[in-house]
């Protein structure tokens, strides 16, 4: 797979579905990748890159950042309170906001900075217990209260099981963010992003099926 397969698979996606490409942000899942293969996806044009660790993403995406102009940084792996202000000061929006202590502490550097990436609010559709996020039950009312300390909430996020049918949890993810008006739905990666647009995604995370598999020690 490269970048123009996954731009074509996307658009392919979304003709199905009959929305227009426009509507869904590729996320370029760049975490513990060589620097070669994505400095290539930069060469290709592409800006919109997706990390797990702050600290990894501190070390390498400033000099890019200088270089090519244009960048667009998620955060996509949970956040640390002691990390939360460096993650406000780099990414331009965090998908892994999963409870109300992270959202205060968020709230705080944001007023303290005077800026504050778009938030993604994770939801934990399988209730697993060893997963990050808000449970579905809970969900609205922890959208409410983040809102209610004027963060700016673009949508939700989810990570389904992995011995599930992905579509039920990201059909699940878009009644709750439909019915609390939220038009943002960051679901579905390498593996599944098609069934995610055709349910409604408006950020795909995808690393493995542009980079190739992960480089590990």
């Amino acid at each position: 797979m490269s970048l123009p397969d996954i731009t074509a698979r996307i658009e392919a996606a979304c003709d199905r579905a009959g929305r227009s490409p426009a509507e869904v942000t590729l996320i370029a899942v760049s975490k513990v990748q060589p620097p070669d293969r994505v400095e290539a996806v930069l060469q290709a044009g592409h800006r919109v890159f997706g990390e797990n660790r702050v600290q990894e993403a501190q070390g390498k995406w400033p000099d890019w950042m200088a270089r090519y102009k244009g960048i667009e940084l998620h955060l996509l792996g949970p956040l640390q309170s002691n990390k939360v202000r460096p993650a406000l000061e780099l990414f331009h929006a965090i998908h892994s906001v999963d409870r109300p202590k992270i959202a205060r502490r968020i709230a705080d550097i944001a007023q303290e900075i005077g800026q504050c990436p778009q938030l993604f609010l994770q939801v934990n559709t399988g209730a697993e217990a060893q997963k990050a996020g808000i449970l579905p039950a809970e969900a609205d009312a922890f959208i409410r209260e983040v809102r209610a300390m004027d963060l700016p909430v673009a949508g939700l996020m989810c990570i389904p099981p992995v011995d599930e049918t992905p579509s039920l949890h990201f059909a699940l993810l878009a009644k709750i963010a439909e019915r609390n008006g939220l038009a943002g739905l960051s679901m579905g990666m390498s593996a599944d992003f098609e069934a995610a647009i055709a349910l409604g995604a408006t950020h795909v995370r995808v690393g493995s099926a542009i980079f190739g598999e992960r480089v590990t020690a």
